[in-house]
């Protein structure tokens, strides 16, 4: 590619979330908590656009349970010239929830259309002409049948940046760690509203989405036994830097793998008894590794330490636990793939998948406190409910896989339902 006057660079990082027991097989799950966004992103709840969603989105999003949690990719531009730039984002396994600024485009999605065009094609088409043509299409907004957004004219200027339009972003009090994100060099975007009671103009650092899907991320995760865990690598490419993660109370301890090579197995002892790091301390040198592997891919320093910056509650604080590690780029690019004109002279894609363990021991206790729950010992139930809300978002998924291994004999089904409604109000 030779090099011209839109000479961009672009970078992109972001999530894929999953819960997993110690056998390996990923739940369906809908968290019962989120991370926080801030009010002015879009949703389908409020897509703008005179749109309606399209999809399994019809019935709305509070109703969808999915494997995979795609959280927070954003999309940093850098340059020397103002520029128009177009961005193509497509999810052929997923659907994409929200999104910021606003785009041109979203699906699967659909334009309810305008009565009176309507009516004018019906009329015509009942004389028997223009039979293949339809006003209300030709007029109107198109229908979007596929899972993509895109995000047409973003104007980027270095100018812009520079002379203090960053006055322009947005900031709320919801006490998003979407903010974090902005802590970079990039250049400002700016898109319209499309709307015609908001400014003219949405502007921030990045362009932002965020989503679900039903798939497998390429690593694979098992506890054979509660000593050791055993990680392997179902994907044609490398996964480089993982992270075996534990956070107990104020504490954690961690791992730090270089490189899993396709196709290849590796157990990692796991002691209980092994020292955990105060809480201090290990946030450190783990947000410290994790900066430098994600900067070994290619981002920036600015951009690795926003993204642990955006992510270190979830990562290194939440009660658990995991494995962090870099997805491959072929994987990426095939899982959400992007277009962008002009073409960028570099495009760096860096994902991290976060697989949470809900580990043996956790999954039998829970089970044993859930069946003399179900059998009405209320002591016990009071046991499973801090037991549930200790794992924070990851309770509804913990709950419905310590159920696989309970008979149902004698046990009132609705106890343990209720149980669970508690756990979840008290969020």
């Amino acid at each position: 590619m030779g090099s011209h006057k839109d000479d961009i660079t672009v970078h992109e990082w972001g999530t894929f979330t999953s819960v997993q027991g110690g056998d390996g097989i990923l739940l369906s799950w809908k968290p019962l908590q989120t991370s926080k966004l801030p009010g002015f992103v879009h949703n389908w709840t409020k897509p703008g656009l005179n749109l309606q969603a399209g999809g399994l989105f019809a019935f709305g999003k509070g109703s969808m349970m999915s494997l995979q949690r795609m959280e927070t990719p954003v999309i940093y531009f850098y340059g020397k010239q103002e520029q128009t730039v177009d961005v193509t984002v497509q999810f052929p396994r997923g659907i994409i929830t929200e999104w910021y600024p606003q785009v041109a485009e979203i699906g699967p999605s659909f334009v309810p259309r305008n009565s009176t065009l309507t009516s004018a094609d019906r009329m015509i088409h009942q004389v028997g002409a223009l039979t293949n043509v339809s006003l209300a299409d030709y007029f109107g907004a198109k229908d979007v049948t596929n899972s993509m957004a895109h995000w047409a004219n973003i104007q980027i200027s270095p100018k812009a940046s520079s002379r203090g339009a960053s006055s322009e972003l947005l900031t709320d009090a919801s006490g998003s760690h979407y903010f974090a994100a902005r802590a970079t060099d990039s250049l400002l975007a700016r898109t319209r509203s499309l709307s015609p009671t908001n400014s003219a103009y949405e502007y921030d650092k990045f362009l932002f989405y965020r989503g679900v899907g039903n798939f497998a991320t390429p690593l694979k995760v098992t506890m054979p036994s509660e000593d050791h865990i055993t990680l392997t690598n179902n994907d044609a490419s490398a996964l480089p830097h993982l992270f075996v993660i534990t956070v107990s109370g104020q504490s954690g301890k961690f791992s730090h793998l270089a490189s899993l090579a396709p196709h290849q197995s590796i157990s990692v002892p796991f002691d209980k008894a092994a020292s955990l790091l105060p809480m201090e301390t290990f946030k450190k040198d783990l947000a410290k590794e994790l900066a430098s592997s994600l900067v070994a891919q290619g981002l920036f320093p600015k951009e690795a330490k926003a993204m642990v910056n955006t992510w270190k509650d979830s990562w290194l604080e939440e009660e658990g636990m995991r494995v962090l590690y870099i997805l491959p780029r072929p994987w990426t690019d095939g899982t959400l793939p992007i277009t962008i004109k002009p073409q960028p002279k570099e495009l760096v894609r860096v994902m991290v998948g976060r697989a949470e363990i809900i580990p043996p021991d956790i999954q039998h206790n829970l089970a044993a406190k859930l069946l003399k729950a179900g059998q009405g010992d209320a002591q016990a139930g009071d046991e499973a409910q801090a037991a549930l809300k200790k794992l924070g978002r990851f309770a509804e998924p913990a709950f419905y896989k310590a159920l696989e291994s309970i008979s149902f004999t004698n046990m009132d089904n609705s106890r343990l339902q209720a149980l669970l409604t508690k756990v979840k109000a008290s969020d």
